[in-house]
């Protein structure tokens, strides 16, 4: 099958961009139906009127959630931008699919913790990161050795959302599950470099520019694959990360054997972090750095989420028992 010029300077732009491998299948996906919706005509030859007319099908017949419409706009304004360099100005008659306002599902802290107890290494700590620390899940997979900071009771977090660095907490408490997942990290490094491999997978150009990194300890995913793989962009054979089908999995597994029933995702002990700590009595400020959140907009969603809890609101129906229960014990 013949690959497309275009499309492959598309793909050679976000390489040289450092777009992650996701991104650049879904940015290419959007632009390849975008042109596909247009009767295979060249994006240099549309404009405005053909992009407002995409993202209306998209909203209106196709039905899609502002997410989505979102994603494959950023694609297109990404290609006539970076590629086509040219500025798009979306026309007023755009119909945009409406963002529904969405309260968080979040778990107790009991529920947090029999989920997690119901799991098996290495899980049941990976999951505890993900409570315990606010991670989204792309971040915890791609967590390296050297990101836990021991000494200063922190993990670092590298190019999270928006590609940006950031520090949370690491509790106490998983610290020595930690040290022991580090030495198994060491141990399968250990034998790949035995049998003359032992690299692990790097950001595209980057095995070039630091050459020793890509085969020392500290660079070694935290939660490696249990298989070596060739790179996708630089073609050397490495050790990647598992696969978040895993972590989805495990955590289908553990729900369904707890009863609870909620709809949770491995995003849902993020959001339940967030509630933890506010109803604690954490400042939400604090919560907004530690999730990384550029707008504290967003994190005052989770100030909806735990409502009464934090206020000792009592419903009408439950004072009205307490008053007969004082009344009961008055006579």
């Amino acid at each position: 099958m013949n690959k497309s010029p275009f499309l492959e300077n598309i793909r050679h732009v976000l390489r040289t961009k450092h777009y992650s491998i996701q991104t650049e299948k879904t940015y290419l996906t959007w632009i390849r139906r975008f042109i596909l919706f247009n009767q295979k005509r060249h994006p240099a030859d549309m404009g405005e009127e053909e992009v407002s007319r995409f993202l209306s099908h998209l909203a209106v017949e196709r039905k899609v959630t502002s997410s989505t419409q979102n994603l494959a706009l950023c694609a297109i304004v990404f290609m006539y931008k970076h590629v086509l360099n040219r500025e798009l100005v979306l026309l007023d008659d755009t119909v945009r699919a409406k963002a529904p306002k969405r309260v968080p599902v979040v778990l107790s802290n009991k529920e947090a913790m029999d989920l997690i107890l119901a799991m098996k290494s290495p899980y049941q700590l990976m999951f505890s990161i993900l409570y315990g620390c606010g991670l989204r899940k792309a971040e915890l997979l791609r967590l390296r050795v050297k990101d836990i900071d021991f000494e200063n009771r922190s993990i670092f977090i590298f190019r999270g959302k928006g590609q940006k660095d950031r520090v949370t907490m690491l509790p106490q408490s998983l610290i020595p599950n930690l040290k022991e997942q580090i030495k198994i990290v060491e141990r399968i490094h250990q034998k790949d470099v035995a049998e003359g491999e032992g690299k692990t997978s790097l950001p595209t150009g980057l095995a070039r520019k630091y050459p020793y990194a890509i085969t020392e300890l500290k660079w070694q995913y935290l939660f490696p694959s249990s298989s070596r793989c060739k790179h996708p962009t630089d073609g050397y054979y490495c050790r990647h990360h598992l696969h978040w089908t895993a972590l989805s999995k495990v955590l289908r597994k553990a729900v369904k054997e707890s009863g609870i029933n909620k709809h949770v995702t491995a995003h849902t002990f993020r959001h339940s972090f967030a509630t933890q700590l506010l109803l604690s009595g954490s400042d939400i400020r604090t919560v907004q750095e530690l999730l990384g959140h550029t707008d504290l907009k967003t994190t005052q969603i989770y100030t909806h989420v735990i409502g009464q809890h934090s206020s000792g609101t009592l419903s009408p129906i439950d004072r009205n028992q307490l008053i007969q229960k004082i009344t009961n014990n008055d006579v």
